[in-house]
């Protein structure tokens, strides 16, 4: 194939493309036009001479031909080493860089964490540093780090990806929260009182009814009944205000609701809970990266 100067863009969408195998997300992520990626598209196959993706059998997305699974990693692999050698700064000052960091948490991770690192970059006025918050994609986290499509991920110990370096950042204690005025009172919870309860619980994996403390709860031939499941720790407060329900939460996510519900010690010792940073190795030494990375620790500290 002869491709030129002018051709490189269409490596660029057709890295999207084979990665996402859908040309409505590919064209959102690459922020263009579904037709005009279409397009793309077309001009693409003339190049390659192959088809490169087609339709599903299902109808849901596309599959690669075998020249697209062909050209997938030794593109991916072009591109970043391209990107590499633009985009590496030499140096970086965060008092005149212009850089956008993008951080992958959850809704706790970034209340925590997020809400003190935008706070310590606003009062230290460094007006050119921009800062995205992203929900994580545990199937993708991996490859979303590799590409810098997130700079750094906050997630538990067991959620870093493997061979990729980390750094604890805080460890978290586990209570039992309940409403100000629960009709059982202001006592902890026994052993047996906690299983009895109605419970609501935040499932990463989108709408799973247990969790590490169901482990727990198992291994002394315990069940508890979970009435309800949701995705994000914000709605938590507002359900158990209005319900009867309980939930187990890290008490750094209580202290901030004092006000209307009460933390109670749990009848159970539970795991561990350490929150760490993770980013690709291929960061390490990037003097943006090793800034961001310290904000973190900085901000993590009681």
């Amino acid at each position: 194939m002869d491709i030129r100067g002018h051709d490189l863009p269409l490596l660029v969408s057709l890295r999207t493309m084979l990665d996402e195998r859908n040309i409505t997300r590919a064209a959102i992520r690459l922020g263009v036009s579904q037709p005009a990626l279409s397009a793309q598209l077309a001009r693409l196959r003339d190049l390659f001479g192959d088809q490169l993706l087609t339709p599903a059998a299902s109808g849901k997305g596309m599959v690669l031909t075998p020249r697209g699974h062909a050209l997938k990693e030794p593109l991916r692999l072009a591109l970043q080493r391209l990107g590499d050698v633009v985009s590496q700064p030499a140096a970086f000052d965060p008092a005149t860089s212009e850089r956008t960091f993008t951080v992958g948490a959850n809704d706790n991770a970034t209340a925590i964490i997020g809400a003190r690192l935008v706070a310590s970059v606003r009062r230290r006025g460094l007006p050119g540093i921009r800062l995205a918050f992203r929900s994580i994609d545990p199937a993708k986290l991996t490859d979303r780090l590799e590409t810098g499509e997130i700079d750094v991920a906050l997630v538990s110990k067991h959620a870093v990806p493997n061979n990729m370096p980390s750094h604890a950042l805080l460890e978290e204690t586990f209570m039992m929260a309940q409403r100000k005025d629960h009709p059982r009172g202001v006592r902890p919870p026994s052993l047996k009182d906690y299983v009895r309860l109605d419970h609501v619980i935040v499932s990463g994996d989108g709408g799973g009814f247990s969790s590490f403390v169901d482990d727990i709860l198992a291994t002394r031939g315990l069940t508890r009944h979970v009435a309800v499941s949701v995705q994000h720790y914000s709605v938590v407060p507002l359900l158990l205000q209005s319900t009867d329900l309980v939930c187990t939460l890290p008490l750094r996510f209580l202290n901030r609701y004092r006000g209307s519900l009460r933390a109670l010690r749990l009848p159970f010792d539970t795991r561990p809970f350490t929150l760490h940073a993770t980013w690709h190795a291929r960061f390490d030494n990037d003097p943006g990266h090793e800034w961001l990375r310290q904000q973190l620790k900085d901000c993590a500290k009681d």
